[in-house]
């Protein structure tokens, strides 16, 4: 039986439109959002293979400076934190509230789990509405290794004090799910966009494009 759920936050919970919006006004490429964040995940992944951690707002500051220059572009200061800003303030999806609280209603906790800073996790649920159907949230900052390595994944079922089989993680990226399964726990993948679940990766253990869905199922697992 699930008896707690943790959710990753961007692209999950979070509507990245806002985001994408900042992308487009100085650039004219429909991927260059996704290039951006898969490069962010990649500088994020060797370093923490290397066993060194520079906090989510450091890499992902970089990770844009290195755009911008690939493309011949200049990046002021004002340009930067208008686009890095935009994470503070983005929507949820409209099915979150309603998966949130029927995860209450169920008597299941519902916790956030992030690579960005918990100042910036405490902002975008605030700013999204959605923070009071949290019962608490974590940082990778915590271990100084981000997902999909294990160490978060672990930490938060000590500090939650819940066994490994009795949690589930509910992310829209299959890599972020990889992790969470090889940490032990149940997975379930919402799929916010078009694109295939690596075949490489631990397969989730449900899937649906709704999360009022997916969560109807999670409470089902026994």
């Amino acid at each position: 039986m699930i008896k707690t759920v943790l959710f990753d936050m961007n692209e999950t919970m979070l509507n990245l439109s806002l985001l994408k919006e900042n992308f487009d006004k100085n650039f004219d490429d429909n991927y260059v959002l996704k290039y951006w964040f898969t490069k962010l995940l990649h500088t994020s992944t060797v370093i923490g293979s290397m066993d060194e951690y520079k906090n989510f707002g450091e890499l992902a500051g970089v990770v844009l400076e290195s755009l911008f220059y690939e493309n011949g572009k200049m990046l002021t200061n004002e340009t930067k934190v208008e686009i890095l800003g935009a994470f503070k303030s983005l929507p949820a999806y409209e099915d979150v509230p309603k998966a949130l609280k029927l995860l209450k209603e169920n008597r299941i906790r519902v916790v956030a789990v992030s690579n960005s800073s918990l100042e910036m996790i405490k902002e975008q649920l605030t700013n999204a509405g959605i923070i009071h159907l949290f019962d608490s949230y974590y940082s990778v900052d915590s271990v100084k290794k981000y997902k999909p390595f294990k160490d978060i994944y672990q930490y938060v079922a000590l500090h939650e004090k819940t066994s490994v089989e009795n949690i589930a993680m509910v992310a829209s990226h299959d890599w972020d799910l990889f992790g969470a399964k090889k940490a032990g726990f149940a997975t379930a993948y919402i799929k916010r966009k078009e694109e295939i679940f690596n075949p490489y990766y631990l397969q989730p253990d449900i899937s649906e494009t709704n999360l009022v869905d997916l969560v109807k199922k999670i409470t089902e697992i026994k």
